[in-house]
């Protein structure tokens, strides 16, 4: 059986405290849920390696790719501000 990580523990216990619930009843509720649901009271979310969730990952990098093959590319911020001042589209 898996140990509970104690960083973890000890950070939700502070966060616990500003609410003004103590961890083990924390705990128990979260427990007494699992029993009258008969399922986890929360979703599991899966994260990359970088803290992100698959669909945003995959998201994020269309947009990068996309702006790599068609953004503009400025020499200096100076030059991309004045395009962003001068922009007609707008």
């Amino acid at each position: 059986m898996s140990q509970v990580n104690q960083r973890l523990k000890n950070s939700a216990a502070e966060i616990l405290k500003g609410m003004q619930i103590d961890i083990s009843d924390a705990i128990n509720s979260f427990l007494a849920q699992i029993v009258k649901t008969k399922k986890m009271p929360v979703k599991q979310i899966k994260l990359t390696e970088n803290g992100y969730t698959e669909e945003f990952e995959k998201e994020m990098l269309k947009e990068i790719e996309w702006t790599r093959k068609y953004g503009k590319v400025y020499d200096s911020a100076e030059e991309m501000h004045d395009d962003i001042l001068n922009d007609k589209h707008v």
